[in-house]
């Protein structure tokens, strides 16, 4: 049962936060919610608080002082953090340029906030997870973080270091009770698409809340202390109602 637990998502003010937030909202949840952009977060958490109570912070989850600031008023307002989904991604500079002539100081702000950024959440939230013996991390990745795209390699660097960070935050955090999920939404028409290939078709893909749907039954339903999952595949298992297994890829 999902009711009156607390998510804190990142990047909720459209695409694929959004829509998890609002499916979670629906199911009864508490939600703290950050994004850089303030007029959309501002809308957002506006739909959302006819549901469900929303903390909503605009602000760069890539700035230390933010995240405290989040995590604190998520705590004050509601005593525990159930979920952290890291949903907050950037490219890089675009049009995506090859290795060798990407900017260094892009690739560093990459890093801050596909990988610095999720590390520095689940820091501020694991002690209280830890004297639950219970909560979950979720960490958006990618097929660039195991396929090698040319022009994805900033962002293919980030959610591969991403991977690896939550496989050992795992191996820590065994007997826990605290689950850490890595798991790849697959391609989506979402802004973030569009502007990483502005010359892509986009109109057959799907948008953020078919991803959103299966997002929120796979932490609802998994009970795996780790795993790998592609979100794809677990809808279609949905739709065939077959056993999921653990840490499916």
């Amino acid at each position: 049962m999902l009711r009156d637990q607390v998510a804190l998502i990142t990047g909720a003010s459209r695409g694929l936060g959004k829509e998890t937030a609002r499916l979670l909202a629906r199911r009864g949840l508490r939600l703290i919610l950050t994004a850089r952009g303030e007029n959309g977060l501002a809308q957002a958490a506006c739909e959302l608080q006819a549901a469900t109570p929303v903390v909503a912070l605009p602000g760069d989850v890539a700035d230390p002082s933010h995240a405290r600031r989040l995590v604190t008023a998520g705590l004050q307002s509601f005593g525990h953090i159930d979920f952290l989904i890291n949903n907050a991604s950037v490219l890089g500079p675009t049009p995506m340029p090859k290795l060798e002539a990407l900017p260094l100081e892009g690739l560093e702000n990459v890093i801050r906030v596909n990988v610095m950024a999720p590390l520095s959440l689940a820091q501020l939230v694991l002690p209280q997870m830890r004297a639950r013996r219970a909560g979950t991390i979720v960490n958006m990745t990618s097929d660039a973080g195991v396929q090698a795209y040319a022009g994805w390699g900033a962002y293919g660097t980030s959610k591969a270091a991403l991977e690896q960070v939550s496989r050992v935050l795992a191996q820590e955090l065994k007997g826990t009770g605290i689950r850490v999920y890595v798991v790849d939404p697959g391609e989506m028409n979402t802004q973030m698409y569009r502007e990483a290939e502005p010359e892509a078709d986009v109109s057959h893909m799907p948008g953020a809340d078919s991803a959103a749907a299966a997002l929120v039954d796979l932490i609802a339903r998994e009970t795996a202390p780790f795993g790998r999952f592609q979100l794809r595949r677990w809808a279609a298992l949905e739709q065939l109602s077959a056993p999921r297994p653990g840490g499916i890829r």
